[in-house]
């Protein structure tokens, strides 16, 4: 895989369940892949090291705290050299209010996820970004009305499943 550590069922189902809950212990990892606690210990620590594990986090219920707006929004350069698409990208990555985002392809060039305060805090944000004359030429924007599925783990049985036919 990439040459990176070749992973097994176990590793990745040490990854699997690491996503359902970061904060699980070692006993009960070991327990849940089938591992005593300290060959799994040495896995994780070894998947950790290797970088497949970037980091535990936890997961904030933010309409619980305060009121915010999502929003996706497509913006598309003036021009369409590396050099462009750089000075694009690290002007945005000073923004903490935006999330995600993704250089596409199709009609534009990058699809970018805010979470705001309120519609005219996003509008401060697009405005403050477009004064900064980073090459934007134009922008469309999509409030989020309802979000009724947002995953924050990744489907690693299903993306791995030619990987983990070739294990067994």
């Amino acid at each position: 895989m990439n040459g990176f550590l070749k992973l097994d069922r176990i590793d990745i189902n040490i990854l699997v369940q690491l996503q359902k809950d970061g904060r699980i212990s070692n006993v009960n990892l070991a327990d849940a892949v089938g591992l005593s606690p300290s060959p799994c210990l040495q896995r994780v620590k070894r998947l950790e090291s290797a970088g497949y594990i970037t980091g535990y986090e936890a997961h904030v219920n933010l309409p619980k705290i305060t009121d915010s707006v999502t929003v996706f929004t497509e913006v598309t350069l003036q021009g369409h050299r590396r050099e462009e698409f750089s000075k694009f990208e690290n002007c945005i990555r000073e923004y903490d209010e935006l999330i995600e985002c993704h250089l596409i392809t199709g009609g534009y060039d990058y699809l970018l996820r805010f979470i705001t305060r309120s519609i005219e805090h996003y509008q401060e944000v697009i405005e403050s970004l477009l004064d900064k004359n980073i090459g934007i030429d134009k922008y469309f924007s999509y409030i989020v009305i309802k979000s009724p599925i947002i995953k924050s783990s990744v489907p690693l049985r299903t993306l791995l499943t030619q990987q983990m036919q070739n294990i067994n």
